[in-house]
């Protein structure tokens, strides 16, 4: 492998450092002042050259909102993205526009990501049209392979969004993001509205093109069992914050944080005769416009203590190659390094 090689898998493809995002809301009264919705709220991570990191937690939690300020269709209140170690938090719409032949995004809802009036083919297409990349010719065989790539009969080509079925739909938006032949895609819960047969399929595609290609995903879902299935790490958000972040199997199998073990110990097992301990949370998640002090989760963490009310835990390094935010965990781990 030659040094410059190296140098980029050694060097992660995106790093994300205490990136924040505030919303301002108005209240009813004109002369109220605004409430800050804080969507995003100093959050730290990595993603490396082909490598699937997902992030999960409840709705409002902020993964969308990360995922848009990834890929700069939300400017960051603070903080910094950094791709290929270039910050591109803050860049100007041209410098964008010629980055978006590295980051890409597959929506959510296939048929709002869709324009009604065109075939498969020209949305497919279009992003070749708006970088002016090859030939018509070019243009033509790259529109094949993609097609080949994400499975589409060559008789879809003519068919407009209406006439696909919702797994056809969300092939043509993912055979769209990959004719530019991203490095990072961004899968904003790209099979949660699709039938479950379906979403094999698309998880099964989407695993396949990451080995051929080396393409990086950022994945955000609710769907713990496709998590699971489809990543190489996990970050678990709560109120706008990473509680707990670190490899897949370690976090699945002993997972540390107690929203990540509440998470867990609702994903539901096949076996009906198989004896499962839920843990139940108490209450709705906090607003993110007025989040408790201290710990966010302190609320409803069933062993909450009074310093968790008082002072914000930090993300820091735990058992497993991962990172946890939680007094008790960081406290337990401190107390058995000094026993030794």
């Amino acid at each position: 492998m030659s040094t410059v090689a190296a140098s980029q898998e050694a060097s992660p493809l995106l790093s994300v450092r205490q990136l924040v995002r505030h919303f301002r809301r108005r209240r009813a009264h004109p002369f109220d002042r605004p409430d800050v919705v804080r969507a995003v709220d100093g959050i730290d991570f990595e993603l490396a050259h082909g490598e699937t990191l997902s992030i999960v937690g409840e709705s409002g939690c902020g993964k969308t909102t990360t995922g848009r300020l990834v890929l700069g269709i939300d400017d960051p209140t603070s903080g910094s993205v950094f791709f290929e170690g270039k910050d591109v938090s803050r860049l100007p719409d041209a410098e964008w526009r010629a980055l978006r032949l590295d980051l890409q995004m597959i929506f959510q809802d296939p048929m709002g990501a869709l324009d009604p009036r065109m075939t498969a083919e020209q949305q497919i297409r279009e992003p070749l049209e708006i970088h002016d990349i090859g030939s018509e010719e070019e243009r033509d065989r790259k529109v094949t392979e993609v097609l080949e790539a994400v499975s589409l009969p060559d008789a879809m080509r003519t068919r407009y969004p209406h006439e696909l079925s919702g797994g056809q739909q969300q092939r043509v938006v993912i055979a769209r993001a990959l004719i530019l032949e991203p490095k990072l895609v961004v899968c904003d819960e790209p099979i949660s509205a699709l039938d479950v047969s379906v979403q094999a399929q698309v998880v099964n595609l989407l695993a396949n093109l990451q080995k051929e290609r080396g393409i990086s995903y950022l994945f955000i879902s609710h769907d713990l069992k496709v998590v699971r299935f489809v990543s190489h790490r996990v970050a678990v958000m709560y109120l706008g914050e990473i509680v707990e972040i670190g490899t897949r199997d370690t976090l699945f199998n002993e997972p540390l944080h107690p929203y990540t073990q509440a998470l867990i110990s609702a994903i539901p097992v096949p076996d009906p005769d198989a004896k499962k301990d839920r843990i139940i949370l108490a209450g709705d998640p906090p607003s993110p416009v007025s989040p408790p002090s201290g710990c966010r989760f302190h609320t409803r963490c069933p062993y909450a203590q009074p310093l968790c009310a008082e002072t914000i835990p930090e993300l820091l390094s735990a058992k497993g190659d991962r990172k946890v935010a939680c007094h008790l965990v960081t406290g337990a781990i401190q107390k058995e390094m000094g026993a030794r």
